[in-house]
């Protein structure tokens, strides 16, 4: 290895401020250091309190505890162990508090960690697995980062990425440029439209992209290409890979498994209301009578069999069948003659049962995301969308006006634009609406996310949200419509990519609560597994099933969900309806994590839409005040609360 590339962190000013600052702080060597050791021979050679971690965008739930750097022979271990308090005084159960206990993880294990400064606000550190799992952001509330990277240095080669200055490579003993973070990223190994297959990881990256285009089916009735062109089925060159850092860190190595074990425990309470009707929702749920008259069509979407006995039951008493799509001769009975919808609730409640036709999505979505409000007339949505274009105008410009030598000097600026460009050419090229070179589609995506990472600044972009856009801008064909409506789904689903991941905690944190309340025996396979962290499902929440259905059905999907009713957090209740309709196969072969991943992989188009739908009313109505007081309040996709800042690295209140 070159000496440039090791980088010492000599040079670095938190490391050289450490080292005038003496290690006396760090090395603790005295007799009661010794004997807090965990095991005998091993030295305490780092000790820091008040190091905290959030598993909400809450400043008031913060659990605070102590990190330590222990050595024992030639080995280099961290812990990270919560204080205990009174049970009066804490918001989140020892139980849930558990959950983020890091049980000495050494650091032959680890692979980075990224040091983040915000301008305002506490310094924190993210500790990367070499898995890819990424612990909850460690925030340092009494200082400490540089002495905790000096120690570190003291035992471990510890490298800075070339790429990224504030990124720590542990033990990188090969070239700096491709063991940065980058390296994270992992081609998506399942097919989206195959089902379960013994082909290897390696194999099937190979052979991915000709069986999405031999086996892409759609429900019968049209393809998204017909828009736009006849069907085509056409390899993706460029594979869809903007999500790929963010699916690696949903998977676990055995280590995580252990320190999760104790997530959510036995004979938890949820921390937010006691559960009244538990018994006699799980006696409904878990033990339903046997119903002849009922028929599901699943047989030809699913790769495996289905408990679809119990849910023939419940869907029968509570979930509603589906309807066709809302068409336009029924659409203009929901409003009067000036445009104004005279009925929102109404509205909301037909399009979730039967979604919109096509024509009338570029109409009905932006009344959905909010961006038009439901009052408002025809003539004032026309002049709010003349003002909002010239304000979409004025905020493109900031970034088309940068010059070569200023980019130059624009670190974050060069950053953004080089990720955005990476990905807008992986999002969707396969659609006829995105497809081929110097496609000006692609060219409007990109100048949209760009203008969106300068319009919001605090959060800018990050790999996923060219998911979330794509079928807005297909859609609303029209640059500024769609910034618009975007920047209201943000509103919403924005804290999913905040870089401490508090809004994914909240949801998964919700979703083990409600699996917990509506199949105990599916809650306590996952407990056994140690699977309660719910990473499987990591994917499904981030973009929303994006990557789960066809694009038609993601389209039906999503102004299903937007219509809020008759839960703002339905996607969870299909998360839940999801997994307990494949209990029966998940149990039977008793899965275990690795295996579980693999299987809801390979469940994408696979997925029996309308079934899900039908399934997850069905849950959130049995679930009821119950189900929802098992959603921590601000949970995505909750508007923000108070002054609506979601982004900020921190929140500035007298807790803290």
């Amino acid at each position: 290895m070159l000496e440039s590339e090791l980088h010492d962190l000599s040079d670095d000013a938190d490391y050289a401020a450490s080292q005038q600052q003496g290690s006396a702080s760090v090395m603790l060597r005295s007799d009661s250091a010794k004997q807090s050791s965990p095991r005998e021979g091993a030295e305490i050679v780092f000790l820091k309190d008040n190091v905290a971690i959030h598993p909400t965008q809450f400043a008031s739930e913060r659990i605070s505890g102590r990190l330590k750097l222990i050595k024992q022979s030639s080995s280099l271990s961290m812990t990270w162990i919560p204080y205990k308090v009174h049970s009066s005084e804490a918001r989140l159960s020892d139980k849930d508090r558990n959950l983020y206990i890091i049980r000495a993880v050494p650091f032959t294990d680890i692979r980075s960690i990224r040091r983040h400064n915000p301008a305002f606000g506490w310094q924190y550190v993210i500790v990367v697995l070499s898995s890819g799992l990424a612990h909850p952001p460690l925030y340092f509330y009494s200082g400490g980062v540089k002495e905790f990277l000096a120690t570190i240095k003291q035992h471990v080669l510890l490298v800075r990425s070339e790429e990224d200055a504030n990124v720590f490579l542990v033990n990188d003993f090969q070239n700096t440029l491709q063991r940065t973070l980058s390296s994270l990223e992992m081609p998506r190994a399942v097919p989206l439209t195959c089902g379960p297959s013994n082909t290897s990881v390696d194999e099937s990256i190979l052979i991915e992209n000709q069986e999405r285009a031999d086996n892409g089916a759609n429900d019968g009735r049209f393809s998204v290409n017909q828009f736009h062109g006849k069907p085509r089925h056409k390899v993706d060159p460029a594979r869809d890979l903007s999500i790929q850092v963010l699916e690696k860190f949903s998977l676990v190595t055995r280590f995580a498994r252990e320190t999760t074990s104790q997530l959510f425990g036995e004979n938890q309470s949820n921390g937010f209301s006691p559960i009244d009707r538990r018994t006699h929702i799980q006696t409904n749920l878990d033990h339903p009578k046997k119903s002849s008259n009922v028929e599901e069509n699943t047989s030809d979407e699913s790769p495996v069999a289905l408990d679809s006995q119990e849910f023939d039951n419940l869907s029968l008493v509570w979930g509603k069948p589906r309807q066709p799509p809302l068409g336009s001769e029924e659409w203009i009975t929901f409003m009067d003659s000036e445009g104004r919808v005279t009925d929102s609730e109404a509205l909301r409640k037909r399009v979730f049962y039967g979604g919109l036709d096509h024509k009338l999505r570029n109409e009905v979505w932006g009344l959905l995301l909010g961006y038009y409000p439901y009052e408002s007339t025809y003539a004032e949505r026309e002049f709010l969308k003349s003002v909002k274009k010239s304000e979409y105008v004025n905020i493109k410009n900031q970034w088309q006006s940068i010059s070569s030598a200023q980019a130059k000097r624009f670190t974050k600026f060069r950053e953004r634009k080089g990720l955005i460009e990476k990905d807008v050419v992986r999002t969707d090229r396969s659609l006829a609406f995105y497809e081929g070179d110097d496609n000006p589609n692609v060219n409007v995506l990109r100048d949209i996310l760009l203008t969106y990472s300068f319009y919001n600044f605090d959060l800018g972009y990050c790999q996923g949200m060219s998911d979330l856009l794509s079928p807005i801008l297909f859609v609303m064909d029209d640059e500024s419509e769609a910034f618009w409506c975007f920047v209201a789904l943000m509103e919403r689903l924005g804290p999913n990519f905040n870089r401490d991941q508090n809004g994914m905690h909240s949801q998964l944190f919700a979703l083990s609560k409600l699996v917990e309340l509506l199949d105990s025996p599916l809650h306590n396979y996952f407990k056994q597994r140690d699977c309660l962290n719910y990473f499987f499902c990591f994917r499904w929440i981030l973009i929303q099933f994006k990557r789960e259905f066809e694009y038609e059905k993601t389209m039906r999907l999503w102004e299903v969900l937007w219509t809020h009713y008759p839960s703002e957090h339905l996607h969870l209740y299909v998360c839940v309806a999801i997994l307990k309709r494949y209990r029966g196969k998940i149990i039977g072969e008793e899965m275990d994590f690795d295996t579980l991943l693999k299987f809801i992989n390979e469940l994408s188009g696979h997925i029996n839409l309308d079934a899900t739908l039908r399934d997850a009313e069905a849950l959130c109505i049995c679930a009821g005040e119950n189900g929802a007081a098992r959603i921590p309040p601000g949970t995505p996709p909750s508007l923000p609360v108070e002054d609506g800042s979601f982004y900020a690295q921190q929140e500035q209140d007298e807790i803290l």
